[in-house]
């Protein structure tokens, strides 16, 4: 795939991807569209403090992490083109309860709801791997999430200006956010008639089951629980943080700590359910793919991806403060940082693809995180201006690039566990966002930046250790096992079931699957309906009765 290619609107996969882009771009708009308002916030509501602000940034990106792995779930059933609409249409709801809250407790748990927005961008990364070849996909998702990932750079680029210079007023920070939910809702009932799942039915790989991400050994399963316990444990963080702001009392932050515990433990169930039996019956040996890897993927998004929606969320203060700029000249500059979405990211995918080796443009890009946070921690005010919006342009390249890269692996991985792959490499990246977060609230900026090198180096040796290169990452279509195969045969007899039952019984029909069986239900508008449908049974009995017994 070449750049040019970005540019034939008639194809069908670009249609696709220009559609897709949109959707994330729109959903980052609206979660990062606080970040630039904080300073016209707190000069509009004196009952707001920088704490509050603060506590709303960490909110801002909490229920993501829950959100993404139940997400990465939905898409594997549902299909990416519903899921994307319904988060787009249902996640306006929230953008408004913001927009005219009158409390620090309601603009606090109508944030901490917009961080389900979050997980649109493992819905486009599922959407665009069904479009494209393993060959291109590394380009395409890179292209994807760049240009959607812009979203916070046009909203730290344009959202001051729109409240202080189109709406005025000490209302128009909220004018603002509500406008950008608004076309958020009317964009996700848009995308819901304009494309599909794939270039053709049949496209999607489901796994056979979705409560669960599947694994190929026992010790993979070990590992899977392992990295289960992290993901849900820091909300901990979360919880504990909020309860110390007197946003919350000791009984409610108890609650909730028992509500992540909870949490936890229905998954590690969920993970049992569905490998025990799986494991026991064994794994085909063509089916087997190696979760360290997925596992790394996780730990290099947590470094990478968290460490870019923290820094996003603290970068416009941090040049306000440092260099004693105006709101709107703070977000300009910081916007810099996302700006660079628009082509290290995609770059960082096509990096991938054209290098031919994906591990090591992978910890290439880690090691570039660690030295631009290194440089980025030196910076105070005594250093010029331009110097440090040239470190911060050198640090996103690094960061945007290492995202490309991490998702031009994901689909090879294991193609029909895609989704639930990057579902919990993204929650992983919100995962290490919230850590972050945390941490910036004890220490300056500059030791903040340091404190992300040092996850980027620890990613960069998880790599080196468990990160292996997918077979077949560069070849015209992603490899398929003989249990692929197999789940595809019992969707077309399923069909074909359906469609039999559908001319058997005249009402409304559900066949699904309970247990180790299936369960039909039909239902009848009367009782003279279900009295034609048993006479019909029965006629129809009778005639392959009578048929056998023909010599």
């Amino acid at each position: 795939m070449q750049v040019s290619d970005l540019f034939r609107f008639r194809n069908a996969e670009i249609k696709a991807l220009h559609l897709t882009w949109i959707a994330f771009f729109i959903t980052f708009y609206v979660w990062f569209n606080m970040a630039p308002l904080a300073a016209s916030m707190l000069a509009a509501e004196d009952w707001l403090t920088r704490e509050d602000i603060q506590i709303f940034m960490i909110a801002n990106v909490a229920l993501t992490i829950v959100a993404r792995v139940f997400v990465g779930m939905a898409l594997d059933r549902f299909g990416p083109r519903r899921v994307f609409a319904v988060l787009l249409v249902v996640m306006a709801i929230p953008t408004f309860v913001f927009a005219f809250g009158e409390s620090r407790d309601v603009l606090f748990m109508s944030r901490l709801v917009i961080s389900c927005v979050g997980a649109s961008f493992v819905i486009g990364i599922h959407m665009t791997s069904l479009w494209f070849k393993p060959r291109d996909v590394g380009f395409a998702e890179g292209f994807y999430a760049g240009w959607g990932n812009f979203g916070s750079a046009a909203a730290a680029m344009t959202i001051p200006t729109v409240a202080l210079h189109l709406f005025g007023g000490e209302d128009g920070w909220r004018w603002a956010i509500a406008t950008s939910g608004a076309i958020m809702a009317l964009y996700g009932i848009f995308y819901w008639f304009a494309i599909t799942d794939g270039p053709k039915p049949g496209t999607q790989r489901k796994p056979r089951k979705a409560s669960a991400l599947e694994v190929s050994s026992w010790s993979d399963m070990l590992l899977l629980i392992v990295f289960t316990i992290p993901l849900y444990g820091v909300l901990a963080l979360l919880v504990y943080r909020i309860e110390a702001s007197q946003f919350i009392g000791s009984d409610t932050a108890l609650v909730l700590y028992v509500a992540i515990v909870a949490i936890i433990v229905y998954q590690i169930v969920q993970i049992l359910r569905v490998n025990v039996p799986i494991l026991r019956r064994g794994v085909p040996a063509d089916d087997r793919y190696p979760y360290k890897s997925a596992a790394a993927l996780n730990v290099t998004y947590w470094a990478n991806f968290g460490a870019e929606i923290a820094v996003v969320s603290m970068l416009p203060l941090f040049f306000l403060d440092t260099w004693g700029l105006t709101p709107v000249q703070a977000g300009l500059i910081a916007s810099t940082f996302a700006f660079v979405n628009l082509f290290a990211r995609p770059m960082g995918g096509l990096v991938s693809d054209r290098f031919g080796n994906r591990r090591f443009v992978m910890m290439a890009y880690m090691s570039g995180i660690g030295i631009g946070a290194v440089l980025m921690g030196l910076l105070d005010s005594s250093w010029p201006l331009v110097i440090a919006i040239a470190f911060t342009i050198f640090f996103s390249v690094f960061v945007q690039g290492a995202e490309g890269a991490t998702f031009g692996i994901i689909p090879s991985v294991k193609r029909r566990l895609t989704g639930q792959i990057s579902g919990m490499a993204g929650a992983y990246g919100n995962a290490g966002a919230v850590f972050y977060l945390f941490i910036l609230m004890y220490v300056t900026p500059q030791q903040f930046f340091f404190v992300i090198a040092a996850g980027a180096f620890i990613s960069w040796l998880v790599c080196y250790f468990w990160l292996k290169e997918p077979e077949g990452s560069f070849a015209d279509e992603y490899t398929l096992s003989s249990v692929d195969h197999e789940i595809a045969r019992e969707i077309e007899q399923k069909s074909a079931v359906r469609t039999e039952l559908a001319r058997l019984f005249p009402g409304k029909i559900d066949l699904n699957e309970r247990g180790d069986g299936f369960q039909l239900t039909a239902r009848f508008k009367d009782l003279g309906e279900l009295r034609e449908t048993v006479a019909r049974l029965g006629k129809l009995e009778a005639s392959e009765v009578a048929g056998g017994s023909k010599p």
